[in-house]
């Protein structure tokens, strides 16, 4: 065989084997720089959207803390000049954002921002959105991680969780019978802030609470009401109860406020002060905790901005700024954290008004 054709072979031979592993050189060289440009770069100065538009999604319509929220993130779109729309369910059902999110991705939004009633159940529907280029924010009560960018947390759950159980501890002297009238058995946050309040009364200082229900009221106003009247009446020895949602203890409250149990059964939770003040001041509630509800969805309104604008895409350690509330910094999983918890009581609950 002349030395020329045996040459030859050789080459093909081994473009050959170079094409069946797949890649060259130059290929590899080819995919790193693709992988690198696929992972997003942020750039803090770059330029806010003009015109922006966002769909911001209540865990429930008619919830006045949904309601005070979410006109946060109006708030902070109209200060940015761009527009929001709230859309939401007419109840907080597990599957009922689901519909809302499909219908809010056909206007075209550059970003929804959501309060999850479940953190699964709204997940392939939040994923489906993202893919055609839409931002997600969670706020107040979280979706699943891989299907938002960055979460707006009110306070650390931790935080929370432990000043509830030390309120309550507080007003019953470290002794006695304690429930729960949390909102939705699904709701994100009520979960959390639950495990960790069920975590905290393992320390040995509240050895003597013993904590006997976590009743449900479904953030509904009547069935809150009932809740707290059953479990009066199932535990005659209890002291106190917890319930860390805005709905459930006004609700409680009503009902401590015209029973015998005034004054007896001790009530803490998380509230507003234009909704409790009645019965901080006629001695049904001695205090109780909230965070300012509107900045919750400012900051979320903002974040959202900011990623828009691609500066940030939610990594942890990324700064921006959020306005009137200063410069954040993005912690582990995506969390923003507003900040600490307010606790109102007769001598101060007159100088808040929401």
């Amino acid at each position: 065989m002349p030395r020329a054709l045996i040459a030859a072979l050789a080459v093909l031979a081994t473009t050959l084997m170079l094409a069946a592993c797949g890649e060259t050189k130059n290929d590899k060289s080819s995919s790193s720089s693709s992988s690198s440009s696929d992972s997003g770069k942020v750039d803090p100065n770059a330029p806010l959207k003009k015109g922006m538009k966002t769909v911001s999604i209540p865990k429930q319509l008619g919830n006045p803390y949904e309601e005070f929220e979410h006109s946060g993130v109006d708030e902070a779109l109209k200060e940015l000049g761009g527009t929001n729309t709230i859309s939401g369910p007419t109840d907080a059902g597990a599957s009922t954002q689901i519909p809302i999110i499909n219908a809010a991705v056909q206007k075209k939004p550059d970003a929804i921002i959501i309060a999850g009633n479940d953190p699964n159940a709204v997940a392939p529907a939040l994923k489906q959105a993202a893919q055609k280029g839409v931002k997600i924010v969670g706020m107040d009560s979280d979706v699943a991680p891989d299907a938002r960018s960055v979460f707006i947390n009110q306070v650390t759950t931790e935080l929370v969780g432990k000043n509830q159980v030390e309120s309550i501890a507080r007003q019953i002297d470290n002794k006695g019978q304690i429930a729960i009238l949390s909102a939705t058995a699904n709701a994100t946050n009520q979960n959390a802030w639950i495990k960790v309040m069920k975590d905290t009364l393992k320390d040995p200082k509240y050895k003597d609470i013993k904590l006997v229900k976590v009743a449900y009221g479904d953030d509904d106003d009547q069935k809150s009401f009932q809740q707290m009247q059953g479990l009066i009446q199932a535990y005659p020895n209890l002291k106190g109860v917890i319930s860390p949602t805005t709905v459930g203890v006004a609700a409680a409250a009503r009902y401590l406020s015209t029973s015998p149990q005034k004054g007896k059964i001790k009530l803490t939770g998380l509230g507003f002060p234009n909704q409790m003040r009645k019965y901080v001041k006629d001695g049904t509630v001695e205090e109780f905790q909230l965070w300012v509800p509107k900045d919750v969805g400012y900051l979320a309104g903002q974040a959202a901005a900011a990623l828009v604008a691609g500066r940030i895409s939610g990594k942890e350690g990324e700064k921006f700024k959020a306005g009137r509330l200063g410069e954040y910094t993005i912690g582990a999983n995506g969390e923003i954290v507003l900040g600490p918890l307010t606790t109102f009581k007769k001598d101060n609950i007159d100088k808040f008004d929401f």
